[in-house]
Formats: structure tokens, C-alpha cells, sequence
């Protein structure tokens, strides 16, 4: 999948906060709470590598691995 670095920051900037808003609302977490799960994550690892393709993904398809991962904690 080639994209460009500015395709590639975009849609990664653009998953970022929806994956952080459904976290505000499926998991009663305020702002600060999910960005800092959010960022902390291997799902935001994943996110931030392009190689692996996860920033091209519906929102609800990577937050089912967040979730899990959040749960695991």
C-alpha cells in the first residue's frame, strides 16, 4: 500500500480521534484518560507503522484490538 507522508499522517491523525472519542463514550473516559490509554497503546505502535497497514482500517475494526488490549489491563 503506497502512500504518501502526508496521506499516511492524515489518516493516521484522522483514526487517532475517532479511536479517542469511542473511548470517551464506550468507556466513560474523560479526554485526558483516553488520550493517554490511546497513546500508550501497542494498537497506536501498530497505528503509527506503516508497514502494518492498520491506519487504513475502519475505526470500529481497530478499536475491537483496542478494546481487547484495554480490557487485558
Amino acid at each position: 500500500m503506497n502512500v504518501s507522508e502526508s496521506q499516511f499522517r492524515y489518516l493516521k491523525e484522522t483514526l487517532s480521534k475517532d479511536l479517542i472519542a469511542m473511548l470517551m463514550e464506550r468507556r466513560n473516559m474523560s479526554m485526558e484518560e483516553a488520550f493517554k490509554c490511546y497513546y500508550e497503546s501497542d494498537t497506536f505502535k501498530k497505528i503509527s507503522d506503516s508497514n502494518t497497514g492498520l491506519f487504513f482500517q475502519s475505526p470500529g475494526y481497530v478499536y475491537s484490538y483496542l478494546e481487547d488490549e484495554v480490557t487485558e489491563k
